[in-house]
């Protein structure tokens, strides 16, 4: 197993559901291990044990369950993967949209990936912003008046979005770049032979 050396004691939580798309969160989340910045999948589920949309099963460092706010809030960033049926079981849970809504509303990191963005959208926090999400879900983000890209990855200040599976490296780097700066994802490129 990796040693993890930790570049920042800025950690990220990353949302699972069942029905998540595995590789928009591992893919983050790999990079984020190897740049150092600690990532922890976080269940919504009573179980640690997630199954994907296509049978990956994922073992979680905790359940939403077992945290505390005062847990929860020690991670500085909350990232929702995309996926079906991940996203709409992401939003159905009444504490998933209460803890977007509060961290958008107080300028504290977000990061959605696919369909997620989705979830944001609805949530009514994507009003004005420039955000992206897969294609057949931009359209949800444009009615709920989100400023709608196609870039592989949009930050729009402490907000991150990006496409799908396709462009989860794109999206593990620019989380990379936001706690690390320019010289970090240059190295990790390096690292990860980025081709992009």
């Amino acid at each position: 197993m990796a040693e993890f050396r930790a570049a920042t004691d800025k950690k990220v939580a990353v949302l699972v559901a069942p029905g998540l798309e595995e590789v928009e969160a591992l893919a983050p989340l790999d990079i984020l291990f190897r740049a150092g910045i600690p990532a922890h999948l976080i269940s919504i589920t009573h179980s640690r044990q997630v199954t994907s949309s296509h049978q990956v099963v994922l073992s979680c460092t905790a359940t939403l369950d077992e945290l505390s706010e005062a847990d929860l809030d020690s991670y500085d960033m909350v990232f929702l993967p995309g996926g079906i049926p991940g996203t709409p079981n992401l939003k159905a849970d009444a504490r998933v949209r209460e803890l977007v809504t509060q961290r958008v509303r107080a300028d504290r990191p977000v990061a959605a990936i696919c369909a997620a963005p989705s979830i944001l959208a609805e949530l009514g926090l994507l009003e004005g912003r420039r955000a992206t999400a897969n294609p057949s879900f931009v359209q949800v983000l444009a009615d709920h008046g989100a400023q709608v890209s196609e870039a592989s990855v949009v930050v729009d200040g402490r907000l991150l979005t990006s496409r799908g599976m396709a462009t989860a490296v794109d999206l593990g780097l620019e989380m990379v770049r936001f706690y690390l700066g320019d010289v970090a994802v240059e190295e990790m490129k390096e690292r990860i032979v980025y081709q992009g």
